[in-house]
């Protein structure tokens, strides 16, 4: 939220693209009403906050100056926390938790985080951008979208790739948000090799396909590792993905629906969302489920263009519904609704894992946000 004089003042009436590069004067200079202000901003190098001497609330906190250094190697990151020149560090890798566990003079921070991370599919187009299959879109076939689902073996991904930091779930919508439907969640049992590939062949696929595949390789924990891992379970069943993994800002340039309404340019995609803004599974089917390009401007985030009107309607309905256990049930329907459909593989929901010198106390919220507003420094 912007003063609409400040805005006016300095033409920053419109959001900048930032897939496009672009800027305006917001970008680099901030206003508001919040606990801290922006005292140094140099990009790619430091951030520094100090308290709001104007702030509407009392201050929780006992902090003087904040300090936001960007550190891209998770091995100095720690090394770093170790040696006191940090005192926080967000995303810690799993491989070194439970030796900063092990530390006396660092705490370890860990639960799981609302948002899910999930796999889509291209289910707009009649013929795939990057895939070897001409003329049609294999994706658009329930059945294919039932065969990636159950080939990914997302406990085999908690175990080896996430060093047990994740929850697997087969919903895309988190225990500890409004909707969560807890008997829904049992994902359906994985197919033998030889099972998925005669799935392929009554489908119409009989030597499998080859599909390329979009990841950031710095959003999520292991982001890159999780698509590789899933590269390699599809190759059993004669599916070649070929992966693309890069940077998050050429990763959503990439994929993300266009200004236009049009989809972006991806056949196979990881992405990841929570519904932190109102902790409620509507805003799940709002933005990933309902069909884009209505006149609500609806679907935004729906990357790959799947459209099933019932659920649309569901959906529609929810936002309206007042009365609890009717909205619980018809909740209830619409995920029925899309797990029967597979638009997605959801895969898990990632531990929120922070550490900290032991002086410092924070508070980690399941939304993995940060509020400075409560820290303190022994």
């Amino acid at each position: 939220m912007m003063s609409k004089a400040w805005a006016e003042k300095n033409n920053a009436l419109n959001s900048a693209d930032m897939t496009k590069n672009e800027e305006n004067y917001a970008t680099r200079n901030a206003m508001g009403t919040g606990p801290f202000v922006l005292k140094e901003r140099k990009a790619g190098e430091r951030t520094v906050l100090v308290p709001n001497p104007g702030w509407w609330d009392k201050p929780a906190h006992n902090l003087t100056e904040v300090i936001f250094t960007p550190v891209a190697n998770p091995a100095t990151r720690v090394a770093a926390l170790k040696a006191g020149d940090i005192d926080m560090t967000y995303e810690v890798p799993p491989a070194d938790t439970e030796t900063l566990k092990r530390d006396a003079n660092i705490k370890v921070l860990e639960g799981p985080e609302t948002r899910v991370v999930y796999l889509g599919f291209d289910l707009e187009r009649d013929e795939l951008v990057e895939s070897n299959i001409k003329g049609k879109n294999p994706f658009k076939n329930a059945k294919v979208r039932e065969v990636f689902h159950r080939m990914i073996d997302v406990d085999a991904i908690k175990r080896t790739v996430m060093r047990g930091q994740s929850f697997p779930t087969d919903l895309m919508v988190a225990p500890g948000i409004n909707g969560y439907v807890k008997e829904l969640d049992k994902r359906p049992p994985l197919l033998k090799p030889e099972e998925a590939k005669k799935a392929l062949a009554d489908a119409g696929y009989p030597n499998g396909f080859e599909v390329g595949m979009d990841c950031p390789n710095d959003r999520y924990v292991n982001d890159e590792k999780i698509c590789q891992a899933v590269v390699a379970m599809l190759a059993k069943i004669g599916v070649k993905v070929n992966l693309r993994a890069q940077t998050r800002n050429l990763y959503f340039a990439k994929i993300l629906r266009k200004n236009d309404g049009k989809p972006g340019e991806t056949s196979f995609f990881m992405l990841g969302w929570s519904p932190g803004q109102t902790y409620d599974v509507h805003n799940v089917f709002e933005q990933l489920f309902l069909t884009p390009n209505g006149p609500a401007k609806k679907g935004l985030f729906n990357v790959g263009g799947y459209s099933n009107t019932a659920l649309d309607k569901l959906a529609d309905a929810i936002e309206q519904e007042t009365d609890q256990p009717k909205r619980n049930e018809m909740i209830k329907q619409a995920t029925k609704l899309y797990l029967e459909d597979f638009p997605y593989i959801p895969l898990h929901q990632q531990a929120v894992v922070w550490a900290a010198r032991k002086n410092v106390d924070l508070l980690q919220l399941a939304d993995n946000t940060f509020p400075l507003r409560f820290v303190t420094v022994k």
